[in-house]
């Protein structure tokens, strides 16, 4: 296993391959692991690395730090740390947004971004914050036990919920801030002053709605969005073939 200090924090991370770098961000309360389907097909001709952020996975667990400057600050500090020359930073759910916003605040340190069925301002669309804090204050397995499987299609293997419920209850409980912050996060005013290529992937069936990938994408600057048919919010794990095709193209595009 190998970590890298950041930050005051040890983050782990799997850096495998040579090439272009590709720095895969997974979303709340799983890993690295997420990726595990992406990790053999790309490292072939990529240099491939994936991080598990803080409070998540086998990385240290924090109470401080649980919001998305700190998050941007640690990515910053881990490219540094690996000598990672202008990666394609693809991120998943709210890994999606860490990698939009370090495009915005970075852009001399990546090269483009991924944002795969992320969330952007789904809050803005009423998405019941509070009570999923309560639910997970009172009663954290369940709550997930019941929340998770709605991430996947009807035709996922039961057992992807079912690990992704595992990664999330081995991870830290202060993550729950991130829903905090969340309820006034919104980048659309910011994405017309991208400086670097983004693209778009949403599953067909996903909870969060297509409308905000297709709506930042019109606002992002060369911006394609791609739909990946029967997967629903985890389509690198549910329509692996397809997504890692999708993934391909857009790595050519810019």
């Amino acid at each position: 296993m190998a970590y890298a200090e950041v930050n005051g924090t040890r983050l782990h991370y799997e850096d495998e391959g040579t090439g272009r770098p590709l720095l895969f961000l997974h979303g709340f309360g799983t890993s690295g692991r997420v990726w595990d389907a992406q990790r053999p097909e790309f490292v072939r001709d990529h240099r491939v690395v994936t991080v598990d952020w803080r409070g998540c996975g086998r990385s240290d667990h924090p109470l401080p730090g649980n919001d998305m400057a700190t998050v941007v600050a640690d990515l910053v500090g881990l490219i540094e740390v690996l000598g990672l020359d202008r990666p394609v930073v693809v991120g998943s759910s709210i890994g999606a947004a860490f990698a939009i916003e370090l495009a915005l605040r970075h852009p001399e340190l990546v090269g483009g971004a991924v944002s795969v069925d992320g969330s952007a301002h789904w809050v803005s669309l009423g998405f019941p914050v509070q009570p999923l804090l309560d639910g997970l204050a009172a009663n954290r397995a369940g709550t997930v036990a019941g929340w998770v499987p709605e991430w996947y299609g009807p035709d996922a293997p039961a057992e992807l919920a079912r690990s992704t419920v595992r990664q999330i209850l081995d991870s830290g409980v202060y993550i729950d801030a991130h829903f905090l912050e969340a309820v006034t996060y919104d980048p659309r005013p910011r994405l017309p002053e991208l400086r670097v290529p983004v693209h778009y992937v949403h599953g067909e069936l996903s909870h969060i709605p297509l409308e905000i990938s297709r709506e930042c994408a019109e606002l992002s600057p060369g911006a394609e969005l791609r739909v990946v048919a029967g997967a629903a919010h985890m389509p690198h794990q549910e329509r692996v073939g397809e997504f890692n095709g999708v993934l391909r193209e857009l790595l050519l595009v810019g």
